[in-house]
């Protein structure tokens, strides 16, 4: 690829009041005013002082903004250029966002929190977004360390978190998150929860837990639901509240010495091999010759806590360790580590072992937002971070859905995939006749058909209703 003018005779204007470099928020923001969002925010959101009004065209312009790819409060001028402002009304500068998000208290971050599982709802009513969920619907809650670097960011605080597999103290935000997906769907958020960086990671989890369910449900997700936690939420609260909620629970057990007593007692003869990362297919065997193998056993969880006690399937799978035999020489005897599943899923052993492995869809949905509008916490106040990353659910929920109506491998597609080829495409708009307006493509472009289908979900007339 070169250039067929000298660099001498290429020049730029920025000139043109007709151009636009997001066309693609017209149908993202044309299916979110369809799903209601503006009156969702409206009907729940009532922050206090000069600032905080308007809730109702300031949330959508954040939305558009982190759904366009903006991931600071600076990023909303983005809005503000070219024909942006004959495209859409209401648009606001990114200081006066900033202030609004600043006027928040504890309470308002709790009524837009509401009123993004409410938006999630009307979204699933408007595009497939969970394809099965009528059969089986998982829903994954996790915690993420967000790094801040601010000396003066209120809640920032040293917490625990993993990089590269090292755990290690990180000073940051602590993010909660419980996401629902099926078995063919990509995940969406269905509940948020922002606290200290010290944040113990079960805190608050029991009660999100409980309203993701809930959300679920409202989704859709009329058939079983499966929630899946890791080790940091083991204990009574959380399941109970998933047991509450008329879900089924799958939670990673920490190796406490009751735990290891129940797996010394499984025989040798119980472990099934499984399919596990290069393992390799024996077709003398007829089956995977793997150093994983997984078996179960019946174990009584908080024994201790009076009306607590979970008696449910301890799915035990271990894995070779090769690091306990010593240099140069053969093991003695097999050496095992052990990870430990306490479910009380119907599924058989090993669908239910590989279900529960599969937990780690809800890094992919934090590696998403990470990459996108939570690529930085934005503000000093601790309330206005709450709010961003309620509203980074909403532009994450919202991207899910237009991929959804584009095609489907956009369905499933990551945020900034979407972003790329669906929003950032340049745009001339053009008046004609009484009030109609045409945008103008650039011709021969790859995604055309993608884009001409979340064109017509989001501006075509209404579907009919179900």
């Amino acid at each position: 690829m070169r250039l067929l003018h000298s660099l001498a005779k290429t020049h730029a204007s920025f000139d043109d009041p007709n151009l636009v470099s997001h066309a693609g928020l017209v149908p993202v923001m044309a299916l979110a005013e369809r799903a209601g969002l503006a009156g969702l925010v409206a009907e729940h959101v009532r922050p206090g002082g000069e600032c905080g009004v308007n809730a109702d065209l300031k949330v959508p312009c954040l939305v558009a903004g982190m759904a366009a790819g903006a991931d600071s409060i600076d990023d909303m001028g983005l809005l503000r250029h070219g024909a942006m402002s004959a495209l859409f009304g209401g648009v606001r500068a990114p200081s006066t966002l900033g202030s609004h998000l600043r006027s928040y208290t504890w309470g308002n971050v709790a009524q837009l929190e509401k009123a993004s599982r409410e938006f999630l709802v009307k979204l699933a009513g408007r595009a497939p977004l969970l394809p099965g969920a009528e059969a089986l619907a998982f829903i994954d809650v996790d915690s993420m360390q967000k790094r801040v670097y601010g000396h003066h960011k209120q809640g920032a605080r040293f917490g625990h978190t993993k990089i590269q597999g090292k755990s290690l103290l990180v000073r940051g935000l602590n993010a909660l998150a419980a996401v629902v997906s099926t078995p063919i769907a990509a995940p969406v958020i269905a509940a948020t929860r922002l606290r200290g960086g010290n944040a113990a990671s079960a805190r608050g989890a029991a009660s999100l837990a409980a309203r993701a369910i809930t959300t679920a449900r409202e989704c859709g997700c009329t058939g079983m639901i499966v929630v899946r936690l890791d080790s940091a939420f083991y204990n009574a609260a959380v399941i109970g509240a998933v047991r509450r909620g008329g879900a089924r629970f799958s939670v990673t057990a920490p190796m406490t010495a009751s735990i290891r007593a129940a797996i010394a007692a499984i025989g040798d003869d119980a472990w099934t091999p499984i399919r596990y990362p290069r393992a390799i297919w024996d077709d003398q065997l007829g089956a995977w010759v793997s150093d994983a193998e997984v078996a179960e056993t019946q174990y009584t969880a908080f024994a201790s806590k009076k009306g607590h006690a979970v008696t449910a399937r301890l799915i035990v799978r271990r894995v070779r360790d090769l690091n306990k035999a010593a240099e140069g020489q053969g093991e003695l005897f097999p050496a095992w580590r052990h990870h430990a599943v306490l479910t009380d899923s119907p599924f058989e052993l090993v669908q239910a072992e590989g279900q529960h492995r599969d937990h780690a869809v809800v890094e992919q949905v934090f590696a998403d937002v990470t990459s996108g509008p939570l690529a930085h916490m934005p503000s000093g106040v601790f309330t206005a971070n709450a709010a961003w990353l309620s509203i980074a659910a909403m532009a994450h929920n919202l991207l899910r859905a237009a991929g959804a109506l584009a095609s489907l491998p956009f369905a499933r597609a990551r945020a900034a995939t979407i972003r790329r080829d669906l929003i950032a495409v340049a745009a001339r708009t053009a008046r004609h006749g009484r009030g109609h307006l045409t945008l103008h493509l650039p011709e021969g472009w790859h995604r055309e058909h993608e884009w001409l289908n979340l064109l017509h979900a989001g501006c075509g007339p209404p579907a009919a209703a179900a």
